[in-house]
């Protein structure tokens, strides 16, 4: 979810972006550049992503004709991330950058006002979901990634940025994204099929995160949370309450958590109404390649098989 602070999103920022800065600085005089040592140059044009679900997106669509690297690393959570002096070493290096938008990425306009690279929000054109309580109702859920008719506008987006940086490679772009889009379309039917025969009186989808509209949307689930975004760091007693309720109403069998956050409350929860802890959701960031979501086609692939399996368990 958003990165939203209270009062102002950027209150922590410039602090952290002026030490960022003061430690650019002083790897520019002693090691030349920080991006050399993660992103060799190899002659082609350097396309940064603010994660790694987006960095998989592109690479499916660069036709090996762009280096993509994702500024946030696998199993870190986006929405309470402040870029660091590398980071801002790569982005002196880098040809585009991609972002998801939505509010997902509340330090992303202060990162770039430093770094002359053009950007994409690979997320336009898509009708958000609104946050639907907390202190952030009405504001845009970013999590729309999490279906894959969406994700059909990602790839979109992806090719016509990429097209702008490199017009020669238009063919190939245009080649990689209907061949990617085409396993997209295949995994997000894959997911409609599996998620069709959750029981009726089971279709209801509790997180820790409200990380779910968009999917809980395509496959019919009910959506419950234990809060709304990330950045509010744990529930408040009235939201497990609130929680507690409704799995014990709605007899729901498994609750999930998401790989980037605590699960402890839900855990909790799962104690007092007798409910199971399914597994492991993933959401907001890919697992290191020997993990089990390596790709986006893998997280869709696994947390369809998870929530299904959870749900029948009752």
């Amino acid at each position: 979810m958003p990165n939203f602070r209270d009062e102002s999103p950027s209150r922590s920022w410039p602090f952290a972006l002026a030490a960022a800065t003061t430690g650019l600085a002083l790897t520019a005089c002693s090691a030349g550049s920080t991006s050399a040592e993660d992103t060799p140059d190899d002659g082609r044009p350097l396309v940064l992503t603010t994660f790694t679900v987006i960095a998989d997106m592109a690479r499916n669509v660069a036709a090996d004709r762009v280096e993509i690297v994702s500024i946030t690393r696998p199993g870190v959570d986006i929405h309470l991330y402040e870029p660091t002096p590398d980071d801002l070493a790569r982005g002196q290096d880098a040809d585009l950058i991609l972002e998801n938008g939505m509010g997902l990425e509340a330090w992303f306009q202060q990162f770039t006002e430093r770094i002359d690279a053009p950007t994409a929000t690979v997320s336009d054109g898509i009708e958000p979901i609104a946050i639907a309580s907390g202190d952030y109702e009405g504001e845009p859920n970013p999590h729309a990634w999490m279906s894959p008719d969406n994700a059909l506008v990602y790839v979109d987006n992806i090719r016509d940025a990429l097209v702008g940086l490199d017009p020669e490679g238009e063919a190939d772009y245009d080649a990689a994204a209907e061949a990617y889009q085409t396993e997209i379309a295949d995994v997000g039917a894959y997911l409609e099929t599996e998620l069709a025969g959750v029981p009726e009186s089971s279709r209801a989808l509790v997180t820790c995160e409200g990380a779910f509209p968009y999917l809980a949307r395509d496959a019919g689930l009910t959506e419950m949370y234990l809060w709304s975004v990330n950045s509010e760091g744990e529930a408040t007693p009235q939201q497990t309450a609130a929680v507690t309720e409704f799995v014990r109403d709605n007899d729901v069998p498994s609750l999930f958590c998401e790989s980037t956050v605590n699960d402890g409350t839900q855990r909790s929860v799962a104690r007092e109404t007798g409910a199971q802890m399914g597994r492991t959701l993933y959401v907001d960031s890919l697992s290191e390649d020997d993990g089990p979501v390596p790709t986006y086609l893998d997280l869709i692939r696994y947390d369809a098989e998870a929530i299904v399996e959870g749900l029948s368990a009752g």
